[in-house]
């Protein structure tokens, strides 16, 4: 096969969307796999799970739909202990059971009053089963114990805007250990007015609390419970939960094209340009594509033609060429590499050889003396 010598990239002003219909077709096949393989595992399993729910016949249950999202280059230069929300079209956690802790700023009973109030909903009052500041946060759980306890006490971690970025070094590695109950960020501070298109600078009032309405307060909880959650580290694979095996198809597949829109122009830096691929999967199956690119590079100058001089620059730089002058890519002269000196073998000292005549004629005398002995032995026993 001849060696390409030119290059023809793709208009970088062109915008690449995913297509409903794909993705629709790749949630069915998705879901259609993983009920499959359920009832086949269930089938050849020796017992009988007694804990399995009676009601799902397929029984998938719980388990998580994933979006994996790759770039062409680092999603983010460092990790990040915030995480990100995106709001869903059908949200994740609708569980009425589920226990919500909310961390705010000072002070706590501000905001313990907003829960408490009739104007916010009394089903999720039921879910919000504790308030605290971060001041109050510090002082009772700063023990491991105590974080651990409160670790397990609840389901959903939300944390005030205004304070998130103190929590780490309050809650430690056991709560940012894994990104199961990370705090997310909710914006729970009065509101401020817009004028002319712009928003009006805040003004301090120390007798006032900064904080939102009631029905404000609920539907930031609200969101934040039931949005995907976006943990950013540098790496170039980023997964995101967008729902679970027992939703339909096209429950999966609203919350699948707003979550690949939203993250793409909102997180990834280059936005469709730096994206490679997207796929989604379940917990145990292979992976199905929803999106691919037509181009693995990401700037034009990542493009070097086979036969140009600076992919042959490039592969000399990649042969080894120790103890001679070599040009770089630029032509620019680079210091020779100095030789490792190889180290002089120190010969041992010899020893002194030993003079064994000394031992040799103890031995001789330690063995006649035995055989002396045992004459004497005989002799008496034939007496």
């Amino acid at each position: 096969m001849a060696t390409s010598k030119t290059v023809t990239l793709r208009s970088e002003t062109a915008v690449s969307l995913v297509d409903p219909d794909q993705t629709l077709k790749a949630s069915k096949a998705l879901l259609a796999h993983m009920k499959k393989a359920s009832k086949e595992k269930a089938a050849n399993a020796e017992k009988k799970d007694l804990l399995a729910d009676p009601d799902d016949e397929e029984g998938t249950g719980e388990l998580p739909i994933w979006l994996t999202l790759t770039t062409k280059r680092h999603i983010a230069d460092s990790r990040s202990l915030k995480p990100g929300k995106i709001v869903l079209p059908h949200p994740l956690n609708t569980d009425p059971e589920i226990g919500i802790c909310l961390i705010t700023a000072e002070p706590q009973r501000a905001y313990k009053n907003l829960v408490a109030s009739e104007e916010f909903p009394a089903e999720l009052r039921k879910r919000v089963t504790r308030v605290i500041d971060v001041s109050k946060l510090k002082a009772k759980f700063k023990a491991y114990e105590a974080q651990r306890k409160l670790y397990g006490e609840h389901d959903v971690f939300l944390g005030d805007t205004r304070i998130i970025n103190r929590l780490p070094g309050i809650l430690g590695k056991t709560f940012y250990k894994t990104t199961a109950k990370r705090p997310i960020p909710v914006e729970i501070q009065a509101r401020v007015p817009k004028s002319d298109g712009k928003r009006v600078k805040r003004t301090k009032d120390a007798e006032t609390v900064n904080a939102c309405t009631p029905v404000q307060l609920a539907g930031e909880i609200e969101r934040a419970v039931g949005a995907a959650l976006v943990n950013l580290s540098p790496t170039v694979n980023t997964a995101l939960r967008v729902g679970n095996a027992n939703w339909t198809a096209e429950q999966i597949a609203e919350n699948v094209d707003v979550v690949a829109k939203t993250l793409v122009e909102k997180f990834v830096p280059g936005k469709w340009k730096n994206v490679k691929s997207i796929y989604i999967k379940g917990p145990e199956t292979a992976a199905l594509p929803v999106w691919l690119t037509d181009e693995l590079w990401l700037d034009q100058k990542d493009i070097v033609a086979d036969d140009s001089e600076e992919a042959k620059a490039i592969l000399s730089r990649e042969k080894a060429n120790i103890g001679k002058k070599r040009k770089s890519l630029e032509g620019q002269p680079e210091a020779a590499e100095p030789v490792a000196k190889k180290a002089k073998k120190t010969k041992a000292a010899k020893l002194p050889e030993g003079d064994d005549t000394k031992l040799d004629k103890e031995i001789a005398d330690r063995k006649a003396a035995l055989k002396k002995q045992k004459k004497a032995a005989k002799k008496a026993l034939e007496v």
